[in-house]
């Protein structure tokens, strides 16, 4: 459940960018047939660009 109204949609997109940065092809819809690997690099991918962001922020 996403509460902030728009929100999942800009989720949606930052998870597209992360796994595009990091080589993986994701399709919209279902994408079980990821390895654990996949999953995980577009995992911490997002985690560093919303760690950078902060970052920059407190600057």
């Amino acid at each position: 459940m996403t509460v902030v109204p728009g929100a999942k949609e800009a989720l949606n997109r930052f998870k597209m960018e992360a796994a595009s940065e990091v080589g993986v092809n994701l399709k919209q819809g279902y994408n079980g047939d990821l390895t654990a690997k996949q999953a995980g690099s577009i995992g911490g991918q997002m985690v560093k660009k919303m760690i950078e962001s902060y970052e920059n922020s407190m600057k």
